[in-house]
């Protein structure tokens, strides 16, 4: 299994690179672009889905607050985007998202609710602001429908997927190596 994960990470690592998730500006603007655009960069799914698995494994009420912290942030990020505000760093805190909530879920990390809020909501910020970044002026609104709704979604499945698996089993832990691994492959990629 780990095997499977492992060349799963890899496979991903090199056939994605974290720019191929964005489209050209001139196509952006529309609700199924922004539903498409997280879904088409390994960095943005490795990204997603921890967050789902760590929420999961630190259970209760972080199965909603966790991503709902992601989602909210990163609109706030998109916005700042929109509104011209500079924001250093984008691309590498991204790559550094995926390394550190794939760790956070490897070591079954678990810190108050409030806290994993905090450190989800951080990352988001940047993936909100890559995702407003390019947008350019055209269908603003649309678009951050459609990237706000494939992100809950990629947390759902990685929640899905961390209950199924038992939590903080073995598993979830694998996979979360598996995605801080993935993280690394981009960031030399």
């Amino acid at each position: 299994m780990l095997r499977l994960i492992l060349l799963t990470a890899a496979a991903l690592g090199t056939a994605t690179a974290p720019a191929f998730a964005h489209l050209d500006p001139a196509a952006h603007g529309s609700f199924m672009a922004g539903v498409s655009h997280p879904l088409f960069g390994a960095d943005h799914i490795l990204a997603m889905v921890a967050v789902g698995l760590w929420a999961a494994l630190i259970g209760g009420r972080a199965r909603w607050l966790v991503p709902s912290a992601f989602v909210g942030t990163m609109l706030v990020g998109f916005a700042l985007a929109l509104s011209g505000v500079s924001l250093p760093m984008v691309e590498p805190a991204i790559l550094a998202s995926v390394v550190a909530l794939g760790l956070l879920v490897a070591l079954a990390v678990r810190l108050p609710v409030a806290l994993s809020a905090v450190v989800v909501g951080l990352f988001a910020l940047f993936h909100g602001y890559a995702h407003g970044g390019e947008l350019g002026g055209a269908g603003a609104a649309s678009f951050a429908i459609g990237f706000a709704l494939s992100t809950a979604a990629l947390h759902g499945a990685g929640l899905l997927l961390g209950r199924a698996l038992g939590g903080a089993g073995l598993l979830p832990r694998l996979l979360g190596g598996a995605t801080a691994l993935g993280g690394l492959v981009l960031m030399v990629g």
